[in-house]
């Protein structure tokens, strides 16, 4: 007899109360293994791929791709006893006592990082062998799920609504920046098939559709006028979730930006050096890694940065510890991940991290664990090319360094002007925690370590 249990949203971070589904790996009919990822979905912070805690078959999907779920909603339903109907009728069936006839409570156990709640289901009270061979009966058995799936779950005999339907009848294939591509052009991945392998849409497919030359299904009418020259794009995922921290962390925290100009000639005939030595081989030091070190040391001598304000408590909380967040650019939007205990970490250790790191981010990989209790953050508006910026700090933290593009510029050197390597910085730190004394400290450490590396070796 069919065992059916509905697979609801979990929190995969602490305080997610929803997350957008953004792939299917299953379609009804699939057979699962226990841990098997079964969903992608994108939540507040980074995309996460959902394992199933159960083996058996998919029987239905709830929602379908684009959809935002709130957390504790079932998105499946699966049979976990799929072979328990094809049981030999002829064996005998002691008789059920009064405890065994009662609906039997089952906990959903969830996985690790799952969050702290369970999902409490109900089995359906034993039937008879007639009501048996009815479930058992495959053309009738597909008539009967949602009556199936009501007793399993102790539900009233009140008809409930029905799942959202998946667009015509299967769930389209592709990567998370080929969505956010459709969603910005209007297209409708239901209406396409995919040209790569294994049916996967990609932006070739959805280019020719926002074209009006692609798809094999019917596209369905869009909603956005197309006189108006204008579209609208739901505020969902990361970019929801960077608007309110940034709204947050600029109306609470008084913000100060410091700025500074340095040569870091120095620096840049340092870079060579190393990526010609062996320790260096095959790794990659950026400038980035320079200040990554830089901050780290200097926020040893000036632990305010590196502090927090705590509201509730009326507190400033120090941290022996850094945390170091890098913000990145991602096709789901901007996230800063974090660099654990970077302080302990050498260059090297450093560089390896960060490759890592913004590796990670770009693929969408990164795990809402690895964006949380940042302690200082670096953002690189110099890799586009600009001078400098005033960043908002990151709430939890107190101070974010912003680095700009290193250009050639004349530069007064010895009292004659030269063309040198030139860098601009600036500092926004929480004037509550940092006064501006630190900061300009701070900042002054950080220009003095990036324009002559060797004065590391008097921190």
């Amino acid at each position: 007899m069919p065992t059916y249990k509905q697979f609801p949203l979990s929190d995969t971070a602490e305080g997610l109360t929803e997350a957008d589904i953004l792939n299917w790996h299953v379609k009804p009919g699939d057979e699962v293994k226990v841990n098997q990822i079964v969903v992608e979905i994108e939540t507040a912070k980074a995309a996460v791929e959902l394992p199933i805690p159960w083996a058996g078959v998919i029987t239905e999907l709830h929602v379908e791709p684009g959809q935002t779920v709130e957390v504790g909603t079932p998105i499946l339903t699966m049979d976990v006893d799929p072979g328990g109907a094809a049981a030999p009728a002829a064996t005998p069936t002691p008789a059920a006592s009064p405890a065994e006839e009662a609906p039997a409570e089952e906990e959903m156990k969830p996985l690790v990082g799952y969050g702290s709640k369970a999902v409490v289901t109900k089995r359906r009270a034993r039937k008879s062998p007639e009501a048996t061979s009815v479930t058992s009966d495959t053309p009738k058995a597909t008539s009967v799920r949602s009556d199936l799936t009501k007793a399993t779950f102790g539900q009233s005999p009140v008809p409930a609504a029905p799942a959202a339907p998946v667009k015509g009848g299967y769930v389209p294939l592709a990567k998370p920046p080929v969505r956010k591509l459709a969603k910005d052009l209007g297209v409708d991945l239901h209406a396409l098939t995919g040209t790569a392998a294994g049916g996967v849409i990609t932006r070739e497919d959805v280019h020719l559709a926002a074209n009006g030359s692609a798809g094999t299904l019917p596209v369905e009418q869009s909603t956005v006028d197309p006189s108006s020259r204008e579209r609208r794009v739901p505020v969902k995922g990361v970019r929801k979730a960077t608007a309110a921290a940034m709204v947050q962390s600029a109306y609470t925290a008084p913000h100060v930006t410091e700025f500074l100009t340095i040569d870091v000639t120095p620096m840049m005939e340092f870079r060579e050096k190393l990526k010609k030595s062996r320790e260096f081989a095959g790794v990659k030091v950026t400038p980035l890694t320079f200040a990554a070190k830089a901050v780290c040391l200097a926020a040893k001598r000036t632990p305010d940065v590196n502090a927090v304000w705590d509201e509730a408590a009326q507190e400033i909380v120090y941290k022996d510890y850094v945390h170091l967040g890098i913000a990145a650019a991602t096709p789901r939007g901007l996230i800063v991940p974090k660099v654990r205990d970077a302080d302990a970490m050498s260059l090297k250790e450093l560089a390896v991290a960060l490759t890592q790191l913004t590796e990670t981010a770009r693929e969408g990989k990164t795990s809402p664990a690895d964006m949380a209790n940042g302690t200082i953050t670096i953002t690189n508006v110099g890799v586009f090319g600009v001078d400098t910026g005033t960043p908002i700090i990151n709430p939890g933290e107190s101070a974010i360094l912003c680095l700009g593009a290193i250009k050639d510029t004349p530069w007064v050197v010895d009292g004659e002007i030269k063309v040198r390597k030139v860098l601009q910085l600036s500092l926004s730190f929480d004037h509550r925690v940092v006064d501006g004394q630190q900061g300009s400290e701070f900042l002054a450490d950080v220009g003095a370590l990036l324009a002559d590396p060797a004065v590391a070796i008097t921190y």
